[in-house]
C-alpha cells in the first residue's frame, strides 16, 4: 500500500467519479484508476462500486475512508512541523456550515484567518440538510470540520466536539393569536396549532419533534424555514408558531414571546471533528479564531469548553 493510492482514493470517495478526481489531483484518469485498481488488489476487495452513473464506497470502502484520512492527515501534521519552520501554516480546511448561522461572524473569522494564513485553503460549503448534512459530510470526509445545532449531550460518538454557545428557545406568536397574551402555555396548549420549523435532519427539528412525540402531541409543520431569520419572518406574517432563539423574536413588533413552562428546547452549537482525525496546525488555528469572533446574545450562555462523546 503506497501513500498515492491512500491519496487517490481519498480523491475519489469525495468527489464520487474518477474523472473529477483525475481533475483534483491533476493526473490522467488512467493513473487515478490504475492506482485503485492496485489498491485493491493489495487489499483484496472491491472499494468502489462502479457504473456508468455514479462510483459508490463498497463497505469495505466505507470502513477503509476514516482511516485513510487519518493516514492523511499524519502526512499533513508532518508538514505542519516543517512549514512552522519554513515558509509558514500550508494546507487546506474545509467547513461545513448551517444554513442562518449568525451565532458566530464567519465574515471576520474567514477574512482574519485569510489575511494570517495566506497559504492555506479556507472553503465554507453551507449544508442544506442542516446538522444531520454535517455529520454525514464529517463521516465521508469531504468536510473537515463542521457546526452543529443539536441538544446538548447529543454529540454522536464517533465525533470531538466544542460547545461554543447554548441556546434557550421560547414560543414565537403572532400578534392576535390567541396565545398572544399569555405569559407561558404548557405543551397541551399547543396541540392542533399550525408550526414554522425546520426541515427534518436540523437538530433544533429533532429536539422539538421527540419533546412532542414524548408528551403524545402531534405537531403539524405548515411551513419548513431555511434558517432562523426566515423562520421569524413566516412567524411574523401570521404563518403559524414557531420555537426558535429568543434573541431571535426579541423586539419584533409583529411578534409575542411567550415561555414554554414544561419544556426548555435549549439547544447548543457545536464544531465538531471526526474523531480519528486529528486536527491539523491549520485547522486548530480556525478554532482559536472561531472563538473570538462569536455573537452571544442576550440569554444565551458560552458553552462549557471541548466536549467529548466516548
Amino acid at each position: 500500500m503506497e501513500l498515492r493510492q491512500l491519496e487517490y482514493f481519498v480523491a475519489v470517495a469525495h468527489e464520487r467519479s474518477f474523472t473529477l478526481a483525475a481533475r483534483r489531483l491533476h493526473v490522467v484518469q488512467s493513473a487515478v484508476s490504475a492506482a485503485i485498481a492496485a489498491l485493491e488488489k493489495d487489499l483484496k476487495v472491491t472499494l468502489f462500486e462502479r457504473s456508468a452513473q455514479r462510483v459508490v464506497l463498497t463497505e469495505a470502502g466505507t470502513a477503509l475512508l476514516p482511516e485513510a484520512l487519518a493516514v492523511m492527515d499524519a502526512v499533513q501534521g508532518a508538514r505542519d512541523v516543517v512549514d512552522e519552520l519554513g515558509a509558514g501554516m500550508r494546507g487546506s480546511v474545509r467547513v461545513g456550515l448551517l444554513p442562518g448561522l449568525g451565532l458566530i461572524d464567519l465574515p471576520a473569522a474567514a477574512g482574519e484567518f485569510r489575511r494570517r494564513y495566506p497559504n492555506v485553503e479556507l472553503q465554507l460549503r453551507v449544508d442544506a440538510e442542516g446538522s444531520a448534512g454535517v455529520v454525514v459530510g464529517l463521516r465521508n470526509g469531504d468536510i473537515d470540520v463542521g457546526f452543529l445545532g443539536i441538544a446538548a449531550g447529543s454529540v454522536p460518538r464517533e465525533l470531538t466536539a466544542w460547545e461554543l454557545l447554548r441556546v434557550p428557545q421560547v414560543l414565537a406568536v403572532p400578534v392576535g393569536h390567541r396565545l398572544a397574551r399569555r405569559r407561558s402555555v404548557a405543551l397541551a396548549d399547543l396541540a392542533d396549532e399550525a408550526f414554522v420549523d425546520f426541515p427534518p435532519g436540523f437538530g433544533t427539528r429533532t429536539l422539538i419533534d421527540q419533546a412532542f412525540e414524548a408528551a403524545g402531541i402531534a405537531r403539524h409543520v405548515v411551513v419548513e424555514a431555511l434558517g432562523i431569520e426566515n423562520g421569524v419572518q413566516f412567524v411574523a406574517h401570521g404563518v403559524g408558531l414557531g420555537i426558535l432563539p429568543g434573541y431571535a423574536v426579541s423586539g419584533v413588533e409583529a411578534i409575542r414571546v411567550v415561555q414554554i413552562a414544561d419544556e426548555s428546547f435549549q439547544w447548543s452549537l457545536y464544531m465538531a471533528t471526526l474523531k480519528k482525525r486529528k486536527p491539523t496546525a491549520a485547522l486548530r488555528a480556525l478554532l482559536g479564531l472561531v472563538s473570538t469572533h462569536l455573537r452571544q446574545p442576550e440569554g444565551t450562555q458560552l458553552g462549557r469548553d471541548v466536549h467529548q462523546q466516548n
